[in-house]
């Protein structure tokens, strides 16, 4: 199982077979000097083939050999958890030293962001200041670049506008010499024609005479040429006498007709004539009057254009002003923006630093992370070994938790009676007290905080609740003085899920197990029974008739027996045995049960448990499939406290169920020094209590003990009792846990035990 050189080369430590990353390569090799380990290494197939190891011998009835055998077996186990815890050292140095150089390395960082972080606040005050400056020096050179440009502007149009009214005044000048030529030439021919207006007017009514007359022939030739008609039928023989005096009267006709369409033509034409010069006549008057309104506005205009010319000197000089400012505004705009450039790049050089150190910090915290998953692999392997170790020797384990302060304890701090070393090999496994001036140290298999919730406590037993459902017997029960919180870690607050105590918690689990294991062939029967011993009496706490159990004149109505078998099964004569289904029934049960426990008021506690509880599952688990069967055994154990009688002031029965109480545990403490010294005799039948107990403290259990501690510093004394016999408890070598596994028969019932 130890690790021997292979082919020239060394096997690989287990952390590096585990998947976790080695030391860098500038870091210091492991040092087993002055170690019992040497340069011993284990792998992971080493580890497991070792936890997973057999006893082999060639005789079983050989125990001495068995026994050399285990004692071997122990050895290596032993060398392999100190080569381990020696290996987690290192790991826990490695980590101290790169958690320091990541702190140091945080405060560097956090110093240099906080200079970054005010320089970069001056920084942007002044960038603040000088865009600040740039914005009103940007603003007033707008400014004054618009009112310089709006100048510019106005004084140039002023001056093309006084071009131009000089051009148009001379060209409307000059078209006013034409247009008084045009008028006067217009007016000349306005006369020429009116004179002749009046000549064809003359004309007109001359040609219309002419006409008239020319009618008046037409119809005395048109009457002629009737009576011609009329005189051809009569005188055909004169046709051709008369045809040549036709003939002339028509040329004469025809010549009289077309002098009179000239006429007509001419008389169309001058009327034409007459009109368009009649327009032109109006549209020179119009042209005329338009001529001399812009004359008028023209001269309005020049006058402004005066005024204005005289203005240009004055606005030149404020341009010249106002130019020599806008560059001083730009020779300061110029400062500002070099002193910006050079704010950036100081703040890009700081960031590059700040980057760089950030990514130092990031290589730290992944080296700080391998190393936690290094400590968390080991912690496992370690746990792992640690319980295979117990198994193996058969040792009762031990958990330690220390309830937190309540409201009407005394207003001093726990601390100063408890303290919890940090120390890495040590870590949630030891506690310190102080007594008297004086520190003892105690160590465990787990130490619970007070700060630690109800569902961190069953995180660790879990475990140990699956063992019944493998066919394991499972004994968890709760020690501790009067008022430490006994009953909570067992039972938790009625009616607050997030507080339910160890006893809901593994029956949920058992029936949520139950269900997974369903689609593999398993089919399980669970019967429950509670039971109290209170004054040394077994009372039957799912009994229908309460009245049966209780003394009635000095004497029980029902006496129960306890009986053990060859098996180490145990049996409650007359004891309710109750099927159940669900978790919901069970606590059913467990509300009725705790209604019947005996409970009463002491100076120590409100409402302390007068009586031992216990609460036992049986479990019977067949596999349809492969015809196997589990019987497995849950007992949750909640023993009532212990005290002393000056403190809880008990008196009358108060005073008995004290005595007997404390009669019980003393039992139970006859019984763990006698396993611990490996006696022959162990007094198991001196109490009820160690009696029902017998087989999960001295035969094949798996046994867990809860020492509950009060941080009242008034406690102390009982705490260090308590404390003191938790050890004991722990040092107790049981023996091995066995599996209760066989064969289902046509005819199997789960017997009581």
């Amino acid at each position: 199982m130890i690790g021997t050189p292979n082919n020239g080369r060394l096997r690989l430590a287990f952390s590096l077979v585990n998947g976790s990353q080695d030391l860098g390569p500038d870091s210091t090799p492991v040092s087993h000097a002055g170690s019992e380990c040497g340069a011993i290494e284990f792998t992971r197939e080493d580890v497991e083939a070792l936890v997973s190891e057999k006893m082999k011998s060639k005789n079983k009835f050989n125990y001495k050999e068995r026994c050399e055998n285990m004692m071997e077996y122990i050895k290596r186990l032993r060398l392999c958890i100190r080569w381990f815890q020696e290996l987690e050292g290192e790991y826990a140095f490695e980590q101290e030293k790169l958690r320091s150089a990541l702190e140091l390395t945080e405060r560097r960082c956090y110093e240099m962001e906080m200079a970054l972080k005010n320089k970069d606040e001056e920084m942007n005050l002044i960038i603040l200041e000088l865009r600040n400056s740039l914005a009103s020096l940007q603003e007033q050179l707008v400014k004054e670049e618009s009112e310089k440009k709006a100048a510019m502007d106005s004084l140039v149009k002023e001056k093309e506008a006084r071009d131009s009214i000089e051009r148009s005044k001379a060209s409307l000048s000059e078209e006013l010499d034409k247009v008084r030529a045009e008028l006067d030439s217009a007016n000349q021919r306005i006369e020429s024609i009116n004179d002749m207006y009046k000549l064809l007017q003359e004309y007109n009514s001359s040609l219309q005479i002419y006409n008239s007359k020319l009618q008046t022939d037409v119809t005395a030739a048109h009457e002629t040429i009737k009576r011609g008609e009329k005189e051809r039928l009569a005188a055909v023989e004169n046709l051709h006498n008369l045809r040549g005096e036709h003939k002339s009267l028509q040329d004469q006709l025809t010549s009289s007709i077309a002098s009179q369409d000239g006429v007509m033509k001419q008389k169309d034409a001058l009327l034409n004539e007459v009109a368009c010069l009649r327009m032109e006549l109006h549209q020179i008057k119009d042209d005329r009057d338009q001529y001399q309104q812009q004359a008028q506005s023209l001269a309005v205009e020049a006058s402004k254009y005066k005024e204005l010319a005289t203005n240009s000197s004055g606005l030149e000089e404020k341009c010249l002003s106002q130019g020599n400012q806008i560059q001083i505004l730009h020779d300061q705009l110029a400062v500002a923006e070099r002193k910006l450039q050079m704010s950036d790049t100081f703040a890009l050089e700081k960031r590059k630093e700040f980057e760089g150190q950030k990514e130092i910090i990031e290589e730290l915290h992944k080296c700080l992370e391998d190393a936690e998953f290094k400590l968390i692999e080991g912690e496992k392997l370690r746990k792992k070994l640690h319980n295979t170790i117990l198994e193996l020797k058969g040792n009762i384990r031990v958990f330690c938790r220390v309830r937190p302060q309540l409201a009407d304890d005394s207003s001093s701090n726990h601390g100063k009676v408890f303290s919890y070393p940090t120390v890495m090999e040590y870590l949630d496994r030891s506690i310190d007290m102080t007594h008297n001036g004086q520190k003892h140290s105690f160590i465990f298999d787990k130490v619970f905080m007070p700060d630690v919730s109800q569902e961190e406590v069953f995180v660790e037993i879990s475990q140990l609740v699956q063992s019944a459902l493998d066919g394991y017997k499972v004994c968890i029960f709760a020690y501790g003085q009067t008022g430490s919180g006994k009953t909570y870690t067992m039972m938790g607050k009625p009616g607050q899920p997030d507080e339910k105590g160890l006893i809901p918690r593994s029956l949920e689990q058992i029936f949520q197990t139950i269900q997974a294991l369903q689609h593999q062939g398993w089919r399980y029967e669970m019967q429950v029974s509670m039971l109290e011993i209170y004054n040394e009496t077994i009372r039957d706490l799912l009994s229908t008739n309460r009245d049966s159990s209780r003394f009635e004149n000095g004497v029980t109505g029902k006496q129960y027996m306890i009986k053990h078998d060859a098996n180490g099964n145990t049996q409650v004569s007359d004891l309710t045995i109750v099927d159940v289904q669900s978790s919901r029934e069970v606590s059913f049960l467990l509300d009725r049960a705790a209604q019947s426990r005996s409970v009463g008021r002491t100076q120590m506690n409100e409402q302390s448990s007068r009586s031992h509880f216990v609460f036992t599952m049986r479990i019977t688990g067949v596999n349809e499939s492969t015809e196997q069967q589990v019987q497995g055994v849950l007992n949750l154990i909640d023993l009532a406290g212990s005290e002393r009688l000056s403190k809880s002031g008990s008196t009358g029965d108060r005073l008995k169920e004290t005595q007997a109480i404390n009669k019980s545990l003393s039992s139970l403490a006859d019984v763990i020094f006698a396993l611990a010294k490996k006696e022959d005799h162990v007094p198991f039948r001196n109490s009820k209590l160690t009696y029902l107990l017998q087989p999960c403290l001295g035969g094949d259990s798996k046994t867990l003990m809860f020492v509950n501690l009060s941080p009242e510093p008034s406690s102390a004394g009982e705490s260090l009792c308590s404390l003191r016999f938790a050890a004991r408890v722990n040092a107790c070598e049981i023996g091995t846990p066995r599996r209760q596994l066989n064969i289902r028969t046509s005819n199997s019932r789960l017997s009581y035990g």
